[in-house]
C-alpha cells in the first residue's frame, strides 16, 4: 500500500554569511504499510518518527530537503490529492483542532467530507465520538474545554470517520489512561483488520506491541530493524538490531535487563 524507498529528511540552515548547510534528519528509510496490518514505528524523541508522517502527508516545513522515492498503491504518492481522502492523519499535537468550533461539529464537518449527505452527518459524528468514549457533553464542549485526552480521542473520531485506506496515528495514545490508550489501540486493530493500513507512530513499545503484525525501529534518525511483532519475546533472540533487542529488554514485560546497545 504504502512503501517509502530510502526515504533521507534534512533541513536547511544558514551555515555563514552566504551559505547554507542541510542538517540531517532522516537517513535511507525503507518501510512499507500493507493492508490490512498495523505498521509500528518505535523510536524515542528525536529518532525521526513524526518525519515520517510529515513526509507522507506532504507537512514538511519549507525548509526540508527530501531524497528517496515514496509511493501509495503502486503510483507515486502526491500527498495533496490524497491527504484526508485516502490517507488520514491523527497529529500528535492537540492544536489541529479548530479552537472556536465545538468539538461535535468539527466531527460533523469530517462526516461531510468523507461524503456523508447532511442528514447523516450528525447521527455519524455521535457514533464516531461515541467509539472513543466521547458523550454529549464532549461533544458540545471547544477544544480548550477538553482535557488533553478527551482533545485527543476527538482528533481520533474525526480521522477514523471516513474511508481512507491508510491511517498515520502519530503518538495516538499520549495523555490517555491505559483504558482509553488500549481502547484506541484496539480500534486502530479493527480498522486494520476490516482492511485499512495503518502506521502507528509511538515511543511505546509496550502498549502498541500487542495490536501491531510488524515494528520498525528508529534510532537517530537511521532504521535500525524492522521485525514481526512476535519477534519481541523471551530476550529477543528473533531481533537482528542489538538496539531493538536492548530496547525489548529493558521493557517490564521481558524482566527489566537493560543492555549496552551498539549505535547499529
Amino acid at each position: 500500500m504504502l512503501e517509502l524507498s530510502r526515504l533521507s529528511i534534512g533541513f536547511r540552515r544558514p551555515a555563514g554569511l552566504w551559505r547554507r548547510e542541510v542538517v540531517p534528519a532522516l537517513r535511507g528509510v525503507s518501510l512499507d504499510v500493507r493492508a490490512g496490518e498495523v505498521l509500528a514505528v518505535i523510536g524515542a524523541s528525536g529518532a525521526g518518527k513524526s518525519l515520517l508522517a510529515q513526509a507522507v502527508l506532504g507537512l514538511l516545513p519549507a525548509n526540508a530537503v527530501l531524497a528517496g522515492a515514496m509511493r501509495f498503491q503502486g503510483a507515486p504518492l502526491d500527498p495533496a490529492m490524497l491527504r484526508g481522502r485516502r490517507i488520514a492523519l491523527v497529529p500528535q499535537s492537540i492544536a489541529w483542532l479548530d479552537p472556536l468550533v465545538r468539538a461535535g461539529r468539527q466531527v460533523e464537518w469530517a462526516a461531510g467530507r468523507a461524503g456523508l449527505p447532511a442528514a447523516l452527518r450528525q447521527p455519524a459524528a455521535t457514533a464516531a465520538l461515541a467509539r472513543f468514549n466521547l458523550g454529549a457533553a464532549a461533544s458540545r464542549r471547544f477544544p480548550h474545554q477538553l482535557s488533553g485526552g478527551m482533545a485527543r480521542r476527538a482528533m481520533l473520531a474525526i480521522a477514523t470517520l471516513g474511508q481512507a485506506d491508510l491511517l498515520v496515528a502519530d503518538e495516538p495514545t499520549n495523555g490517555l489512561d491505559p483504558e482509553n490508550a488500549a481502547r484506541v489501540l484496539g480500534h486502530l486493530r479493527a480498522l486494520a483488520d476490516a482492511g485499512r493500513g495503518v502506521l502507528v507512530i509511538s515511543h511505546d513499545l509496550s502498549a502498541v506491541l500487542p495490536q501491531a503484525d510488524r515494528v520498525a525501529i528508529l534510532r537517530d534518525g537511521a532504521l535500525q530493524e524492522t521485525a514481526p511483532a512476535t519477534a519481541f519475546r523471551g530476550r529477543g533472540e528473533a531481533l537482528a538490531s542489538s538496539y531493538a533487542r536492548a530496547l525489548w529488554q529493558a521493557l517490564p514485560e521481558s524482566g527489566f535487563h537493560p543492555a549496552e546497545a551498539s549505535p547499529c
